[in-house]
């Protein structure tokens, strides 16, 4: 009889990649502290030691995760280049996990997602772009909405659609062209 494996330790990390699990795949309403309990093996209260707040918490957690991107400066010349780099790493980010793109939308930023925008800030400062906050506020608005859109052409947020990814065919392409009316917008 082959010995019985150790349960794997319950981490916030392991809580939030279970919980983007069933938000990706069956949206956020479906996502309760009983339904992440039973696909992470553990009584839904186990859950709490990792999260005292519950499910307040694990919504903070979740936007946290998906908009807490990090882009180093480094090979990236001019405020343009790096504006572009976290506008693509936020883009990417939010597009993997369309399920959570409601609370990145509305919960505002704590933790390493406030670490990131202020980072990101002054890498655009430091390459010479004077109102660096303004722009940051502009790109995630931008990012953002355009996210929203591609994910509702998708047709992924439909509850009767099998679409499984919430990129477009057109999406990248479309965002690229924003992105750059944006940024020429932003250097003047």
């Amino acid at each position: 009889m082959p010995a019985k494996r150790p349960p794997v330790p319950l981490s916030l990390e392991r809580i939030v990649d279970a919980a983007l699990h069933i938000a990706d795949g069956q949206g956020l309403r479906r996502l309760t502290m009983r339904r992440l309990g039973d696909a992470l093996q553990v009584e839904a209260m186990a859950i709490y030691h990792h999260l005292p707040r519950g499910k307040e918490a694990l919504m903070d957690a979740l936007a946290e995760h998906v908009t807490a991107v990090q882009v180093g400066p480094e090979g990236l010349s001019g405020w343009q280049d790096r504006a572009r780099a976290w506008a693509r790493a936020s883009r990417t980010a939010l597009l993997e996990h369309p399920g959570v793109l409601s609370l990145a939308l509305t919960k505002p930023p704590k933790g390493a997602a406030l670490a990131a925008i202020t980072e990101q800030a002054e890498q655009l400062r430091e390459a010479g772009l004077g109102d660096a906050g303004e722009a940051v506020r502009a790109l995630r608005a931008y990012v953002f909405g355009s996210v929203a859109v591609e994910v509702q052409q998708s047709g992924w947020a439909d509850p009767d659609a099998t679409v499984r990814d919430a990129r477009t065919a057109d999406g990248e392409r479309e965002f690229e062209h924003g992105l750059d009316a944006l940024i020429a917008g932003l250097g003047r």
